[in-house]
């Protein structure tokens, strides 16, 4: 399925009003086929998400999304949190999907995430046009990584070892 046919098929899912009041996240394969994405959420998580969103956006102004949509070479995928550069946004405003990764692109593990599914998510934002995408344990134990592979610390002049918020 090509780039078109994917955002305009994620773009149905949305606007669909039997898929609107889900409980979990719904992502796309690399078929255009739904695939559910989410585990049951933690109090945890949703902590972590709502900080680090205020810790991007203090840092490095700019806006933090959560739960944002983005097309990737395999199907849309959907980061927890997002930062996007003012730059970014004048480009890309809010496009459901994004057809390019924001600048960074963070998961927060949940209990039902394998180490695959996560470096196969990282992989693929950084492919779409991340600049650096993060995994966030429960702890704030942050794993930093760019095009060239792990990181020790964000290119984008965050501070993140242990995360601090």
């Amino acid at each position: 399925m090509d780039a078109a046919a994917m955002a305009a098929t994620w773009r149905e899912v949305v606007d669909s009003p039997y898929l609107r009041d889900l409980p979990f996240k719904l992502e796309l394969n690399e078929d255009g086929k739904v695939e559910f994405a989410m585990s049951p959420a933690t109090n945890r998580h949703s902590y972590w998400r709502f900080r680090i969103g205020v810790l991007l956006e203090r840092t490095l102004g700019g806006e933090a999304l959560v739960e944002c949509s983005i097309l990737t070479s395999k199907g849309v995928k959907v980061a927890d949190v997002v930062w996007c550069s003012p730059a970014f946004l004048a480009r890309h405003g809010y496009e459901t999907p994004y057809t390019q990764a924001p600048e960074l692109c963070v998961e927060v593990i949940s209990p039902s995430n394998t180490a695959d599914e996560l470096a196969n998510k990282t992989q693929l934002y950084l492919e779409a046009g991340a600049v650096e995408a993060w995994i966030v344990r429960e702890d704030g134990t942050v794993e930093l990584y760019g095009p060239e592979g792990r990181r020790m610390q964000s290119a984008l002049g965050v501070k993140v070892a242990p995360l601090e918020v």
